[in-house]
C-alpha cells in the first residue's frame, strides 16, 4: 500500500523500504515522466545515503518506461543538481532534474526534490501526482536502468572558481563542517583551487552520519565546528546533508538566515528581498530603512523560488539557512555559493560582527513545535483566525494579523507566529519582542489560544 503521506508540499519524502520502495519509486518515475515535456531529458543526482543508488535505479526504470532519456550525475550536492538545469552538460540540455535526498532527516529517510523547466515541482502538482500513483499502485514497471553518466561537478566547480577568482588566497582561516553530507563532493575542490586556508570537518560523505546529525539549524550539531573555530579559525560554515542550507559562525555570533540576508543585501542596489514569515521584523524594517523592497511570504524553498520569479526579487531567505540568490546567480538555494558570497563580504572589508551588533536588539525564540495531527493542523489555524476576530480578555493588543502562511500576529512590542508545518504533523510557533519578558507573554497567550482552538474542534 503506497502511503499518501510521502507526497509533501515541497518534495516527496519517506522511509526507505517501508514507504519508498521498488514499487512506489518506479511508479513515481513513470507518472512523473508523463509530466515532462519536450525532449524529456531528466538528470538524476543523489546524496550520500546508502540506499540512494538503489532508489536511483528504481526511479530510472520508471522514467525510462515513460519515454524519458535519463542522465546520471552520481553523488552530488543538491545545488549541483539544480545547476544542471541551467547548463549544457556533456552536450545535453535537460528538461528536468530529480535530486534523491533525505536532506537533514535521519539516515532511514530519503526523498525526491524535483525541478521541471527550471521551476520547482511542488504543492498541488505533487499531490496530484500522488493521487494518480495511488490509483494505479498495482501497475507493474519492468526493470530498465539505461542511463547516460554525466559530469556536473566539474563545470560547477569551474563556475565557482571563475566567479570568485578575486577571492584567491583570501587571508582568513576558514573552518567548514560538511556533516558527512555531500557538500564535501565539491567544496574542497573549490577551496583548494582558490588557495583558501581552511580546515574541513567531516567532509567525507557517509550517509550514516557517524559524527553528528547534518542539521546546522540545531545548536547541538555545531559543537565540533565551534571548537575548531575557537582554536584555529576566523570564520566557520556548516552545511546540512544535501548542502542547500548553511550556518555561518563568527567568534561572537551564529548568524541566522534573516540576518545573512541583511548582510548580502549590502552588496545590492535597492534590492527586492523576500523573507519567510519566521524572519525577524528587524530584517524587514532594516531592509526598508536602507531603501530595499522587503516582501514577506510563505515558508518553503519551492514557495520562495516561485515568488522570486514572480517578483523579480534579487534575494530570498529562510531563518534556517536556505539562501536564494538571483543577483549574479540562478535563483535557487545553494549553501556553497552563499559561503563564497559571505567570504566576498569579508574581503570587501565588512565586519560581520559589527554589522550584527548594530542591529536593534530583540529577543527571539527558536522554533517551538506543538504536536497535532495531519487532519487537524490546518483546522486549528483556521480556528485561531476566527478567535482573533474577538480575542480573549487580557490578550495583548493586536496591531494587525498577516495570514500569508499561518497566522503572524503583530503586537505593540513584537510578534507571534503560528503556522502548520507542510511536512510534519505539527504547528510551528515563534515569538519575538524588544523585551524578553514580553516575548514570553506573547508565547503564553498564543499557546492558550492554540489550546482553545484545539478544544473547539
Amino acid at each position: 500500500m503506497i502511503s499518501k503521506s510521502i507526497f509533501r508540499e515541497y518534495d516527496i519524502r519517506g522511509i526507505f523500504e517501508e514507504e519508498l520502495n521498488e514499487q512506489s519509486v518506479k511508479l513515481i518515475g513513470y507518472y512523473l515522466g508523463q509530466r515532462i515535456k519536450g525532449d524529456k531529458v531528466v538528470a538524476i543526482g543523489y546524496d550520500a545515503r546508502s540506499h540512494s543508488p538503489l532508489l536511483r535505479d528504481y526511479l530510472t526504470s520508471g522514467l525510462n518506461a515513460a519515454g524519458c532519456k535519463v542522465l546520471d550525475m552520481g553523488m552530488v550536492a543538491t545545488p549541483v543538481n539544480y545547476f544542471s538545469n541551467y547548463q549544457t552538460i556533456d552536450g545535453f540540455t535537460t528538461n528536468a532534474s530529480v535530486m534523491i535526498t533525505g536532506s537533514h532527516n535521519p539516515s532511514e529517510y530519503n526523498g525526491f526534490k524535483i525541478t521541471i523547466d527550471q521551476a520547482p515541482f511542488f504543492g498541488e502538482e505533487i499531490y496530484a501526482l500522488g493521487e494518480e500513483i495511488i490509483q494505479n499502485q498495482d501497475q507493474e514497471i519492468e526493470d530498465r536502468t539505461d542511463r547516460i553518466e554525466i559530469d556536473v561537478k566539474t563545470p560547477y566547480i569551474n563556475y565557482m572558481v571563475k566567479e570568485f577568482s578575486h577571492l584567491k588566497g583570501l587571508d582568513k582561516k576558514i573552518v567548514i563542517d560538511c556533516g558527512n553530507g555531500v557538500a564535501g563532493t565539491v567544496i574542497n575542490d573549490i577551496f583548494d583551487a582558490l588557495a583558501f586556508d581552511y580546515k574541513g570537518l567531516y567532509c567525507e560523505p557517509d550517509g550514516t552520519f557517524p559524527n553528528h546529525h547534518p542539521d546546522p539549524s540545531v545548536e547541538k550539531n555545531l559543537g565540533d565546528v565551534k571548537k575548531a573555530l575557537e582554536i584555529e579559525g576566523d570564520i566557520a560554515f556548516a552545511y546540512d546533508g544535501d548542502a542547500d542550507r548553511i550556518a555561518v559562525l563568527t567568534h561572537k555570533h551564529n548568524i541566522k538566515g534573516d540576518h545573512m540576508a541583511l548582510l548580502f543585501a549590502m552588496q545590492m542596489e535597492n534590492p527586492t528581498v523576500i523573507g519567510e514569515v519566521k524572519c525577524s521584523q528587524v530584517m524587514y524594517d532594516e531592509l526598508e530603512r536602507r531603501g530595499a523592497n522587503a516582501i514577506m511570504y510563505k515558508t518553503g524553498h519551492s514557495n520562495l523560488k516561485v515568488k522570486m520569479k514572480e517578483t523579480g526579487a534579487h534575494l530570498a531567505c529562510e531563518v534556517s539557512g536556505h539562501i536564494f540568490f538571483k543577483h549574479r546567480y540562478f535563483g535557487y538555494d545553494d549553501a556553497l555559493y552563499a559561503t563564497l558570497r559571505m567570504l566576498e563580504l569579508i574581503k570587501e572589508g565588512i565586519d560581520l560582527d559589527r554589522e550584527i551588533d548594530a542591529l536593534p536588539a530583540v529577543y527571539s525564540t527558536e522554533e517551538i513545535k506543538v504536536e497535532t495531527t495531519e487532519e487537524e493542523k490546518f483546522l486549528i489555524i483556521d480556528k485561531i483566525k476566527e478567535l482573533l476576530i474577538h480575542p480573549p480578555e487580557a490578550f495583548p493588543v493586536i496591531l494587525n494579523v498577516i495570514d500569508v502562511d499561518g497566522v503572524r500576529i503583530n503586537f505593540e512590542h513584537g510578534w507571534g507566529l503560528v503556522r502548520a508545518s507542510n511536512t510534519t504533523p505539527v504547528l510551528v510557533t515563534r515569538f519575538e519582542s524588544t523585551d524578553e519578558a514580553m516575548a514570553k507573554t506573547y508565547e503564553t497567550k498564543v499557546n492558550e489560544l492554540i489550546q482553545k482552538a484545539k478544544d473547539s474542534l
